[in-house]
């Protein structure tokens, strides 16, 4: 991919700046990525369960009311992420992550006011929309842009926003409560986001490195070998990538992840409480989700350069497995721990593999609006995640013969994913 004059015309000063910088300004865009996962926490279900029980105690709603009305929320979430995806393609990265911060902040002021249930319907619609799918896709897009040698390395590195979002958010949220009420403490996280992320977007993030004078992973124009695989990226339109086998391979490959470990958060302390360990020590183990996936992120991103990403997709989704059969024989607290340790192990292997292999698949030029629709699958699904955990706990008053019949959809994912091969673009063109 050569850099025109014209690219280099678009932000004349952001080139000057990023070019006299001693490294390369994708590891800024690294740690941008990374805040914009830190700050996606009040769109995800590890905070929003935090106010679950503040929120029904003043509003006299049923859970059954509440859950509903949250998987409502996260499905048109789902079904949203078409648009967005197509809409960064067409405006760039740094324009639509600055509206999306204001958005976020207006939406986090409307939630401090519901008081009906279509308000706290188009509350999570939005915060969905914009904290569990936008911000995730904004985040990884940006980083598969930026690179492409050093692709799993950067997201791994990036993702661990993601864990210190689990770890500090659900306490910061607590704490709010207890000391300013529910409806406070949603307008407090969204002045945070904005006071955070917002200067980032503006002046930090850069759609892509050819647009300021630069080439993915820093390459520089001397080296032969790095730049004929940047010039010879083959990039697929969105109607391409759609009608390659493939593309539907990765799409079913990840809905294990979403839904079952969605489901496990949202059922943690009933089930720990069900094997016998009590609602602290079920507290505690929550809270070990975000250290665990710190590490687990930056183990996942080194490999996923040196190894195929469909083969590690296949292993976090073994590793989904091997993690729903410990936790049907789990009883003591050490073991609640390693269950934690291996669910975050599942995650990272397979969030980071997914990531990167859409950029690897089907290049960087409209990675916006095949990432987007990818999206609304995993959003969607992640939004029905408690219900099936529910539904077969009160038919059968066990938790793991939930688990038992979900097990067979991370098996079918494993072998998605193993033939989800790289396609061919000759291929299409012939078709």
């Amino acid at each position: 991919m050569n850099i025109s004059k014209d690219q280099m015309k678009l932000f004349p000063e952001d080139s000057k700046i990023v070019n006299k910088l001693p490294f390369f300004y994708g590891w800024v865009i690294v740690f941008v990525s990374g805040i914009i996962l830190f700050c996606s926490a009040p769109g995800q279900t590890y905070v929003n369960s935090v106010f679950l029980e503040p929120m029904l105690n003043e509003l006299d709603w049923s859970r059954t009311t509440y859950s509903a009305t949250y998987t409502m929320g996260s499905l048109t979430a789902a079904v949203m992420m078409i648009i967005v995806g197509r809409v960064l393609d067409k405006f760039g990265y740094r324009l639509i992550l600055s509206i999306l911060c204001i958005l976020m902040g207006l939406s986090t002021l409307w939630m401090s006011n519901v008081d009906s249930i279509y308000k706290l319907f188009i509350a999570f619609a939005l915060l969905r929309t914009i904290g569990q799918g936008s911000f995730q896709l904004v985040s990884t897009n940006l980083v598969s842009t930026w690179f492409i040698k050093r692709r799993g390395f950067a997201t791994g590195i990036s993702s661990l926003g993601q864990g210190a979002s689990m770890f500090v958010f659900p306490l910061l949220a607590h704490l709010l409560i207890q000391n300013f009420g529910w409806r406070s403490s949603w307008q407090i996280l969204g002045i945070i986001v904005l006071g955070i992320l917002l200067p980032l977007a503006i002046f930090f993030v850069k759609d892509s490195p050819e647009k300021v004078g630069l080439l993915p992973d820093g390459v520089q124009k001397n080296e032969t070998d790095l730049n004929e695989e940047i010039t010879n990226e083959i990039n697929f339109t969105f109607g391409e990538a759609i009608v390659t086998k493939t593309f539907w391979f990765l799409v079913f490959s990840v809905i294990a992840t979403p839904l079952i470990i969605t489901g496990l958060h949202f059922h943690h302390v009933s089930i720990l409480a069900t094997k016998g360990l009590g609602s602290g020590l079920a507290a505690f183990t929550m809270s070990l989700f975000g250290p665990t996936a710190l590490i687990s992120n930056f183990f996942c991103g080194y490999l996923a350069d040196k190894i195929p990403n469909r083969f590690l997709m296949a292993c976090g989704q073994i590793s989904l497995i091997l993690t729903m059969l410990w936790l049907v024989t789990i009883s003591e607290t050490w073991q609640a721990v390693i269950y934690v340790s291996m669910a975050s192990l599942s995650m990272s292997l397979v969030h980071t593999s997914y990531t990167v292999i859409w950029a690897n698949y089907y290049g960087r030029k409209h990675l916006g609006s095949i990432r987007g629709f990818s999206s609304s699958a995993t959003v969607g699904f992640s939004a029905l995640g408690a219900l099936p955990f529910g539904i077969i706990y009160d038919r059968t008053q066990s938790y793991d013969q939930a688990l038992y019949y979900l097990i067979l959809i991370p098996i079918f994912c494993c072998i998605c994913s193993l033939m989800a091969t790289r396609p061919s673009k000759r291929l299409v063109i012939e078709k």
